[in-house]
C-alpha cells in the first residue's frame, strides 16, 4: 500500500530550502501551475514493505531564488523553434514591455537582444529579466558602442544558426512592429511553405500610423525606387519586420553582406530573392514609436540610395549561392 506523508519541516532561509528540497532530500518537481510548485519523493518504508510518497508545495513568489531554479527546470522552460532578434540602443522605456509582450503570446518564442552598449541601462534591464523571469528563453549579446543595425542582425543570425533555431525573426524594440503579428509571419513560413515572410506596410495600401506625411512619402517612394532599380517584386522593400527560415540564413554568405544601416534590409531581401527563395508579404500596421528616440538619420538614407545601384550591378555579375537545405 502507498501512503502519503505531508512534509512540515520549518526552514530558516530560502537557499537552505532550495538545498534541502532539491539536493539533500532529492525531491523531484511533480508538476506546477506557477506560482505553486509541487515536489515529490518516493521512499522505501523502514520495514522494507513497500514504499510511500512525500509531497511538498510552495508558492514561488515568496522565494525568488527558487523561482529561478524552477524556470530553468526542463519541464518549466518553454521550448521553441523560433528566436526573435531585437537590436537595441537606448531603449530602456520599451525593452521590458516588448519582451513581456512577446512572451505573453500563445505561441512560444525565444528572444535574443543585441545591445550596442546603451548608456541608458537597456542591457541591465534585460539581464534582470533573464535572471528572474525568463531564464532559458531570453538571451543577450552585448557589444561595445554603436556598430550598426546590419552588424547587429548578422551577429544575431549567426547565434541563432549556432543554436539550431528553425525560424529567425527581426523585430524593433519600440512597438512599431506589433508582437501580435509574429504568429502570422511564422505561419507564412511554417504552414504555407515560404522561406521569408515580410511584415509589409504597403501590400494592402499604406498602413502607417503617426508618421509625418514627409516620412510616409519618403518611405513609400523609396520602395518604388528600389523596385525600379533592382526588379524586386516586393512592395515594402525597406521593411524590418521579418521571419526567415533557417535555410535562408545558412545559404546567404552573411560575412559578405556589406551594408550596415537602412540598406541592410534591402540587401538581405535582394540576396534572398536572387538565391531563389520564396517570399511572401504579410500585411501589418506600422505604428510610429511613442517612447524613446528614432535612430534614423541622413547618412542611413544616403547609404540606401547609392547602395541600391550597387546591388543592381552585383545582380548582373555576382554569382549567388545555391540553396542550402541544412
Amino acid at each position: 500500500m502507498i501512503r502519503v506523508k505531508i512534509l512540515t519541516d520549518k526552514l530558516i532561509t530560502e537557499k537552505l530550502f532550495t538545498y534541502y528540497v532539491c539536493i539533500k532530500k532529492n525531491f523531484n518537481v511533480a508538476f506546477f501551475q506557477l506560482p505553486i510548485v509541487f515536489f515529490f519523493k518516493k521512499s522505501e518504508k523502514k520495514d522494507g514493505r513497500g514504499h510511500f510518497f512525500q509531497f511538498f508545495q510552495i508558492e514561488t513568489k515568496n522565494f525568488p531564488y527558487l523561482r529561478i531554479i524552477i524556470r530553468n527546470h526542463p519541464l518549466s522552460m518553454k521550448q521553441s523553434d523560433c528566436i526573435v532578434i531585437i537590436p537595441t540602443y537606448n531603449e530602456k522605456e520599451n525593452i521590458e514591455k516588448i519582451i513581456r509582450a512577446v512572451f505573453a503570446l500563445e505561441k512560444a518564442f525565444h528572444i535574443l537582444v543585441i545591445d550596442d552598449g546603451s548608456p541608458d541601462g537597456t542591457a541591465d534591464i534585460v539581464k534582470r529579466l533573464m535572471q528572474t523571469d525568463f531564464l532559458g528563453e531570453l538571451f543577450l549579446i552585448e557589444r561595445s558602442g554603436k556598430q550598426g543595425l546590419g552588424t547587429a542582425y548578422i551577429a544575431g543570425f549567426k547565434w541563432a544558426l549556432e543554436h539550431k533555431y528553425d525560424y529567425i525573426f527581426e523585430m524593433d524594440a519600440d512597438f512599431s512592429h506589433d508582437p501580435n503579428d509574429l504568429p502570422r509571419l511564422y505561419s507564412a513560413c511554417a504552414d504555407e511553405g515560404y522561406d521569408l515572410s515580410i511584415g509589409s506596410r504597403y501590400i494592402s495600401g499604406v498602413n502607417v500610423i503617426n508618421w509625418p506625411m514627409s516620412r510616409v512619402l519618403m518611405s513609400y517612394f523609396a520602395s518604388m525606387y528600389v523596385r525600379l532599380i533592382t526588379g524586386l517584386k516586393i512592395q515594402d522593400t525597406t521593411a524590418g519586420f521579418k521571419c526567415y527560415k533557417r535555410r535562408v540564413l545558412s545559404t546567404i554568405q552573411l560575412d559578405k553582406i556589406r551594408f550596415k544601416g537602412y540598406a541592410f534590409q534591402i540587401e538581405m531581401k535582394y540576396t534572398t530573392y536572387k538565391c531563389g527563395f520564396k517570399i511572401k508579404e504579410v500585411p501589418v500596421v506600422f505604428v510610429n514609436r511613442v517612447e524613446g528616440v528614432s535612430k534614423m538619420n541622413g547618412s542611413i538614407f544616403s547609404e540606401a540610395f547609392f547602395g541600391v545601384m550597387r546591388l543592381r550591378l552585383d545582380g548582373w555579375f555576382k554569382k549567388y549561392p545555391k540553396i542550402n537545405e541544412e
